[in-house]
């Protein structure tokens, strides 16, 4: 059956460092896919409107909202989710995460790693202010900004110690 005739269009989503071929329906969005067709559950459907971060992912390495992205824009273009960093070790991000205590129910917190991981990608020593801007579209219920503030800088430490992160070794620039 052609395109037409399912309401499908046939696409390859780079995730993870995988290219996935998918047959999607064109609205469906990049935050679906991963979850229902991939079944890549750490991206979190929260508002579905871009109004909370739960749903952020880095595309070509950029921190973005995948509940306001459409799967078939994103096909060809590295997706990374939560489930991708760190490999066989954590990335310094949720390294400096779990020793700050900085999650508390954990809903927000992939969305607010890979916003740290975009910035950390494109600055290595990041300011508080330039850590809270990253962060700013990212909402946590609990409340846990200090500790994330906190994560933030122990992150660029811990990157500064290890050298390039796992991630951005394995991403090209």
């Amino acid at each position: 059956m052609n395109e037409l005739a399912t309401g499908r269009l046939t696409v390859v989503l780079p995730v993870n460092g995988t290219d996935y071929p998918l047959a999607l329906e064109p609205r469906r969005t990049l935050l679906d896919a991963l979850r229902d067709d991939l079944a890549l559950t750490g991206t979190k459907k929260v508002c579905d409107m871009g109004d909370c971060g739960a749903c952020t992912v880095l595309l070509e390495g950029r921190a973005v909202y995948a509940c306001l992205l459409l799967a078939v824009d994103c096909a060809g273009r590295r997706v990374t989710t939560i489930e991708g960093l760190g490999g066989d070790r954590l990335d310094p991000v949720q390294e400096a995460f779990i020793r700050t205590d900085a999650l508390q129910c954990g809903f927000c917190t992939p969305g607010q790693i890979l916003s740290l991981r975009a910035l950390l990608d494109t600055t290595g020593a990041p300011s508080d202010e330039e850590i809270l801007r990253a962060v700013t579209g990212n909402l946590c219920r609990c409340g846990a900004y200090v500790n994330i503030l906190r994560a933030g800088r122990l992150a660029a430490e811990l990157q500064a110690v290890r050298g390039r992160s796992a991630h951005a070794a394995l991403s090209p620039r």
